[in-house]
């Protein structure tokens, strides 16, 4: 007869003394305790706070030990595995276990996106580890925003401009800071010339909801992060909605190729927070999340200097909570369900729909999401009228498009130009033309997944919906500009790097077909049947944009480039 193990039953005490133990795992060591309770200080434990804490920890020790974490998830009263899972999950932590070396003291992250590696980054990460010593770790990193800029590096969180190995050097040799935008409208400056006026007028019951949310819907303005849903459609959506409403901005662009918002960010923030404030009051939500990506160091302190001084001065009564959250790199949270969930505290996988995040959102409620961009116009609109932006436009289109321009033109950056101007046209009128010895051979009108489209269709007006017939979109209008010494085949390689790299892995589609279709495109002969294949499986069956959208490149090559493939 087998022995048998007979179970000792639990008594309440025995189950009180378990809670009171704390979660199961690794016993917290007392120091790492200490230092991280010292560090948090009377900052709120709350669940949604995990990866906020982890960048305290961070910022203070340069890295995140297995001590930290356990003390972290101790403090919080949480399992040891779902902080790591989290830690784990963004690009910008550096989790260290026992006994693995500290990361070097100091990282120098070098831009590999599109329009970098058209300027010159493989250089740059070919000659800095030796220049720079052991003592400095350089890394390829994904688009940081600053593509105008090309090649971009960033030294600790000092952003290089037009990075040079001299000038990254320099930037290493002096322990560069955090870099904070000087020249921008503060808030003294944008009172002085009327700003959040039109807030009073809203609040103090001179406008009202509805006449603001038609003005809106009149305007015909879209939203500007890339999905391109009616703004004024989406505010009455919400509104609808049983309270308590809540709302989340996203300034996490990280589609390679888009620098517009930190740009417009960088000049005139409180632009976008009257904008903001009012969409809030006409939709009646509680409290604000501007979810900020963690490339933008400056901005941060930026907005959390103004911030400050708006809430001690504020231009009226009543106004919603407002909280900054600090991404941690990683481009699927530009998705929005991603970024709730990052928001939120967790890993930052898009959820599957329905419900929407209109009607289930930000702690399950009903909730206004909302692109930088687009809550950047709202004052524009409702103190000039829908006319000012229907009366612009090219070619049969209405309004007005922030394209942000790289690549192989003498003037790189943000363009403010009509809705519907052609490819050539923004070369010529606001770009300077292409750069001397270039001649213009390809262009990516939207982005990494905006597909790719050769010279010789440049009179497509660039717009929502009318790239869709040629397998690309606009998206965040993030042009990049190829020229005769670029490939088609090279710039798709580059991008299915990207979205190998940036896929969350939620989905098989995604997780598996981007790295497959980047094996089957870094060979010399294209399968192109099983890319055909694999592209209609990644388009029908991935959970979100990410995977549907990441074949677009690969097929626009494939149909407007075969000479590319012979």
């Amino acid at each position: 007869m087998q022995n048998r193990i007979i179970p000792i039953a639990s008594t309440p005490q025995d189950l009180r003394e378990r809670k009171r133990r704390g979660p199961k795992g690794r016993r917290a060591d007392p120091q790492a305790l200490a230092e991280v309770r010292e560090l948090l200080g009377a900052v709120s434990r709350q669940r949604d706070l995990l990866i906020e804490h982890l960048h305290r920890i961070q910022d203070r020790y340069g890295l995140l030990s297995a001590a930290h974490l356990a003390a972290l998830a101790e403090e919080m009263r949480l399992p040891q595995t779902e902080v790591y899972e989290v830690a784990s999950f963004y690009h910008h932590f550096d989790i260290v276990k026992e006994g693995e070396p500290a990361p070097q003291a100091l990282t120098v992250r070098v831009c590999d996106g599109l329009s970098c590696e058209m300027a010159g980054a493989r250089e740059l990460l070919e000659r800095l580890p030796a220049l720079l010593g052991k003592e400095v770790r350089v890394l390829h990193a994904p688009c940081i925003g600053r593509c105008e800029q090309a090649p971009a590096a960033v030294v600790g969180q000092h952003p290089v401009p037009n990075a040079t190995v001299e000038k990254v050097a320099a930037a290493v040799q002096a322990k560069a800071v955090r870099h904070q935008p000087e020249d921008y409208i503060g808030l003294a400056a944008y009172r002085a010339a009327g700003g959040y006026q039109l807030l009073n007028e809203c609040v103090g019951g001179e406008r009202d909801a509805e006449s603001v949310i038609a003005t809106m819907e009149a305007s015909g303005l879209r939203g500007l992060g890339g999905a391109g849903f009616p703004a004024g459609r989406k505010w009455r959506i919400v509104r609808a909605e049983p309270a308590p409403r809540l709302m989340a901005v996203n300034i996490d662009e990280g589609e390679p190729g888009t620098f517009k918002d930190r740009v417009y960010l960088e000049r005139d923030p409180h632009r976008f927070l009257e904008g903001m404030l009012i969409a809030a009051w006409a939709v009646g939500i509680d409290a604000i999340y501007i979810y900020l990506r963690d490339e933008y160091h400056g901005c941060r302190a930026l907005l959390e200097q103004e911030l400050v001084r708006l809430q001690a001065d504020p231009p009226a009564q009543g106004l919603p909570r407002i909280e900054l959250r600090r991404g941690a790199g990683a481009y699927i949270c530009g998705e929005e369900s991603a970024m709730i969930e990052s928001i939120e505290g967790k890993r930052g996988m898009p959820r599957l729909r329905p419900p929407y995040v209109a009607q289930v959102g930000l702690f399950g409620r009903p909730t206004l999401e909302h692109n930088f961009e687009t809550l950047y116009w709202v004052r524009d609109l409702v103190e000039k009228g829908p006319e000012s932006f229907t009366s612009q436009g090219r070619h049969g289109r209405k309004g007005l498009r922030s394209f942000s321009v790289s690549g192989r033109v003498k003037q790189p950056g943000v363009k403010l130009a009509p809705a519907g101007i052609t490819i050539q046209e923004l070369i010529d009128e606001y770009c300077g033309g292409m750069l001397d010895g270039h001649r213009f051979y390809a262009y990516l009108p939207g982005g990494a997944s905006g597909g790719i489209l050769p010279a010789s269709m440049n009179d497509i007006p660039l717009d929502f919906d009318t790239l869709q017939p040629y397998g690309c979109f606009i998206g965040s209008a993030a042009v990049m500009v190829l020229s005769d010494q670029d490939t088609a085949v090279g710039a798709a390689r580059n991008m299915m790097r990207f979205f190998r790299d940036e896929s969350c892995g939620q989905c098989t589609p995604c997780r598996a077909g981007t790295a497959k279709a980047l094996a089957l495109i870094d060979r010399p002969h294209w399968d192109q049947p099983l890319l055909a294949e694999l592209s209609q499986v990644m388009r029908d069956a991935s959970i979100c944009g990410l995977g549907q959208a990441a074949p677009n490149p690969v097929d626009c090559v494939v149909k407007y480039f075969p000479n590319e493939l012979k």
